[in-house]
């Protein structure tokens, strides 16, 4: 019985200690030689090493089949981790870029409202539908690109993209092409009507 469990616990502790040993060597050795450092490397290894071996050796001293077990749950461990490995890099890079990307989100959702607060003037109110009917006719070029700006910005703010916020920029800057075709004075898209 208490092998079983010092065979559990060490196994337990050399499957953590070599998937992530080969977790963070990944990390670390990368092809790109302006971010490639060797010191890293040798410490991961090292502080892995340092872990994975005493696992495999201190249950060894109790029964050497178990060393043999071990060493084999060591290498399984190392292959499992060094073939899943591309995708949690993917995973943790995907969580960073939404981290950074979230004031630049959070910057084009505001600009979204009021770029859409802006052009809803022209939808919903009736002297401005009369003073400027361009800005609803979809034949025109500016007004019909308008929209497609309008409907990709939409699109887009539904999930978190990198291509929002220029999306946004599009959108605000297709709104005032559509504002100066129409003729609109500029002191009018500011302020209101």
């Amino acid at each position: 019985m208490f092998g079983a469990l010092q065979l559990s616990f060490w196994g337990a502790v050399l499957v953590c200690a070599v998937a992530a040993t080969v977790l963070a060597v990944r990390r670390h050795s990368t092809p790109d030689p302006a971010v490639r450092a060797p010191d890293p490397v040798f410490w991961d290894v090292f502080m892995g090493s340092a872990v994975a071996l005493p696992a495999i050796l201190i249950p060894t001293l109790a029964s050497p089949w178990f060393g043999v077990v071990l060493a084999a749950l060591g290498a399984g461990a190392g292959v499992a981790a060094y073939r899943g490995s591309p995708q949690i890099l993917a995973w943790q890079e995907r969580r960073r870029q939404l981290r950074l990307d979230r004031p630049v989100n959070t910057a084009a959702q505001a600009e979204h409202d009021a770029l859409l607060a802006r052009w809803s003037r022209y939808e919903l109110d009736p002297a401005s539908c009369i003073d400027y009917p361009a800005m609803t006719d979809v034949r025109l070029p500016e007004t019909s690109a308008l929209i497609r700006a309008m409907k990709e910005a939409e699109q887009l703010r539904a999930v978190p993209h990198q291509g929002y916020a220029p999306a946004v920029v599009r959108f605000g800057a297709a709104l005032a092409a559509a504002e100066r075709a129409a003729g609109i004075p500029a002191g009018i898209t500011a302020v209101g009507h």
